[in-house]
């Protein structure tokens, strides 16, 4: 009869032969038939993921545990920040940033209700979700089209006596011009949170995207750059919105001892809080109204493979961005999205945008590459005021917009992307720069 390790790495070393007789022959398929699809974003894993899923799985915690302590140090460490903390989502992050600064540990800096927060439109909706959510005016400025990021020119329009925090995303990897938003910030004081769901391992004068201002944010869902399945990271320096995020994250509880640990502070029974009676069991104390947002350790555990790989990934991205770029920036049809000055993206996507005046439209050419059984996708929402979410929200009341939103517009009616993820080979990257060629009627 073995004994527990040696049946735990029997099971082990049969997951690395499972992996080798079903998964890799899909990982490594090279080839296009007219049957292939090719999808914009995908899994790119290996047997060192599944064996470590498998390993958390037989410990059975299944909660926040080892291996999510250990991506966490691991991912701060990358980043170049002191903390990073796992939430169920990418979502679910950006949730966590934008509610630790309603805390009133933060005093005259805390969100309130009907305080303004800067955002653009163009873009995910859980980006601006949270603000809504809270009772806080989203308030719109428009995009630049060479970069397709926030126009930084609009921010001193958009400040008011009311502003409190600039909240906004890295278009598709793309950094938006964090001097100026930054600067901006410091000279009135207002919180930033940069949205780095989709430019995790991007730079921006040589220093990670998501670490230049207060709280950053990643999503680690399946099309982003490393994945979990489902899960995301806030992130910071700041030790005062640390505290308040582990609050927040952890059911708003006042107590910081780790899961299934009690007494960390050894004053478990012996403090005063609020109106409660004296000694109250700090395990209990309530600081902020919060949430449950912790991920499973099997999903941290994905992780810790993953970011192994991380360096890899991004170089591919950057790989194939730069094919598609090379082979397509004569085409006068079409617009295509310029890094940003000072910055070395790391690309979640290639955008293209159709030039005005051009004599077909936007859906067409996605129409053309979609029965090429090309993925494609619109930059998100587009606009997202123009969804049915804001048709009960009061223009100048619950949201504010700074002029036109000319640009934001523009990307809603004639911009779309495709795919530039690890998993596409070079044949694949090709098959795609022909089929827009051949578009345009170009060999």
């Amino acid at each position: 009869m073995a004994d527990k390790s040696q049946l735990k790495q029997e099971i082990l070393q049969k997951v690395k032969e499972y992996y080798e007789l079903v998964h890799r022959p899909a990982q490594e398929k090279k080839s296009l038939d007219n049957k292939s699809r090719i999808n914009y974003a995908g899994r790119v894993f290996d047997e060192s993921e599944m064996v470590n899923l498998v390993d958390s799985s037989l410990d059975f915690w299944l909660t926040y545990g080892e291996y999510s302590k250990k991506f966490e140090k691991e991912f701060a460490k990358m980043l170049g920040v002191k903390w990073a903390f796992l939430v169920n989502s990418g979502s679910s992050a950006n949730l966590l940033a934008f509610f630790t600064l309603t805390s009133p540990l933060l005093k005259d800096r805390q969100v309130k209700r009907g305080d303004e927060v800067i955002t653009v439109a163009a873009g995910f909706p859980t980006t601006v979700a949270p603000i809504v959510q809270y009772g806080a005016v989203p308030v719109f400025v428009d995009m630049e089209l060479t970069h397709f990021n926030i126009d930084v020119s609009q921010l001193e329009k958009a400040l008011s006596p009311k502003t409190k925090a600039v909240m906004v995303a890295h278009t598709l990897g793309n950094p938006f011009d964090i001097r100026a938003v930054k600067d901006f910030c410091d000279k009135h004081n207002l919180w930033l949170i940069e949205d780095n769901c989709d430019a995790l391992g991007s730079l921006y004068e040589g220093k990670p995207t998501g670490t230049w201002g207060d709280i950053g944010t990643s999503s680690f869902y399946p099309p982003h750059h490393m994945t979990m399945g489902e899960g995301g990271a806030t992130y910071t320096n700041n030790p005062l919105l640390k505290k308040i995020m582990l609050s927040m994250r952890d059911w708003g509880r006042d107590c910081w001892c780790e899961s299934g640990v009690d007494n960390t502070c050894k004053r478990r029974f012996s403090q005063q809080f609020g109106e409660l009676p004296l000694g109250y069991d700090h395990k209990y104390v309530y600081s902020h109204f919060g949430f449950n947002l912790k991920i499973s350790d099997m999903q941290a555990a994905i992780g810790c493979a993953q970011i192994e790989k991380f360096p890899t990934f991004v170089e591919a991205r950057k790989r194939n961005f730069a094919m598609l770029y090379d082979r397509l920036k004569d085409i006068k049809e079409l617009i295509l999205v310029k890094a940003q000055p000072n910055s070395d993206p790391s690309w979640f996507g290639f955008m293209m945008t159709v030039t005005d005046g051009a004599k077909f439209s936007r859906n067409e050419l996605a129409g053309y590459l979609e029965n090429a059984n090309i993925q494609t996708r619109n930059l998100f929402a587009g606009n997202m005021t123009k969804h049915p979410l804001f048709a009960d929200l009061k223009l100048g009341v619950d949201y504010r917009i700074i002029g036109e939103l000319k640009n934001t517009n523009k990307i809603m009616n004639d911009s779309l992307w495709v795919g530039v993820y690890p998993g596409m080979s070079e044949d694949i990257i090709n098959f795609m720069i022909k089929k827009i060629m051949e578009f345009f009627g170009k060999s």
